[in-house]
């Protein structure tokens, strides 16, 4: 079997709150003991509520910020593990598409400027015609090539930022919440383009989204986050779920025709705190399978390779 991609073994996150004269320190666990593989060539698709670690997760894959522990191999080098100026050549070969297309260009710089940049950073030639290369790749006239981000809509913007990320050609390629702030109609637009992308550069992707029906369509795998750790790993979009969240999450999707909506009850109970985790499964007081055990020992991912989950009582 060909080895995967990307790695990550017990990775984990610990950010610390400022102090004060009257005010304790306090520490969170955004990401906990986080461990997956990315296959060549695969979509892998991250969900979970607000706060549940996925863009945390997004940005130590890619060595953006530094973990607290734990690794990360890309290609079967340690990422983790790498000098400054060897993380920097290794950075050829990833790239991010940012959520908010609004605020991931600079509104000073024209889109040729915003695509020139990767090529500035990392010392590379650019070449004639390379601009209007990347634009037409995305879907976008060369004549655009000298405005503004804020002559552009929401989906313009954020086909020059796929443009951005894709100008030296890397082989692995984050998407958080790449549709998120776009109309529907743009959404599908982008959508379709991530997919033609995929199959014609033969690129790996982390799609991180809080939509579990996109993620679904889109994604080969899917990892499914509570409260900054993984609690089941699906093998296929459309796996039945073991564990309760990911069930209720799947439930909590909106089915436009109403003799296919399903009468259930929203998740009980509140969302402990991050700062103060239960000892036990941090989605027990929500679920309605819990028992003691679950609420004094916390449980771990399986071993099992077909569908790993945390749950004392799968489904």
């Amino acid at each position: 079997m060909t080895a995967p991609l990307i790695r990550v073994d017990g990775l984990s996150k610990r950010f610390q709150s400022g102090g004060g004269l009257f005010v304790r320190p306090r520490a969170m666990m955004a990401v906990r003991d986080v461990s997956l593989t990315i296959r060549r060539g695969e979509a892998l698709g991250v969900v979970g509520e607000s706060g549940c670690g996925k863009s945390t997760l997004a940005r130590l894959v890619l060595r953006l910020i530094e973990p607290s522990a734990g690794t990360v191999t890309f290609d079967g080098t340690e990422l983790t593990a790498l000098p400054p100026a060897a993380l920097r050549r290794m950075r050829r070969r990833m790239a991010m598409v940012f959520q908010d297309p609004y605020s991931s260009l600079d509104p000073r710089y024209t889109l040729a400027r915003v695509l020139e940049e990767p090529f500035r950073v990392q010392r590379e030639p650019l070449h004639a015609g390379a601009i209007a290369e990347l634009l037409a790749s995305v879907g976008l006239p060369e004549g655009l090539a000298g405005s503004h981000p804020h002559q552009l809509s929401g989906g313009q913007r954020q086909r020059v930022g796929i443009a951005r990320a894709l100008a030296l050609r890397p082989d692995f390629v984050v998407l958080d919440e790449p549709t998120a702030s776009l109309d529907v109609s743009i959404q599908a637009q982008i959508v379709a383009l991530l997919a033609d992308l995929r199959d014609r550069m033969g690129l790996t992707y982390l799609f991180i989204s809080h939509d579990l029906g996109l993620v679904r369509y889109f994604c080969d795998r899917i990892v499914v986050m509570y409260l900054g750790a993984v609690v089941e790993i699906l093998p296929d979009p459309r796996a039945a779920p073991r564990h309760p969240y990911t069930e209720a999450l799947m439930r909590s999707g909106f089915a436009p025709d109403p003799a296919r909506r399903r009468d259930l009850a929203p998740l009980q109970g509140e969302i402990p705190s991050p700062f103060a985790l239960p000892a036990g499964c941090a989605f027990a007081s929500r679920c309605r399978r819990a028992s003691d055990r679950c609420r004094a020992e916390r449980p771990a991912l399986s071993d099992d390779s077909a569908q790993p989950v945390a749950c004392f009582h799968p489904l």
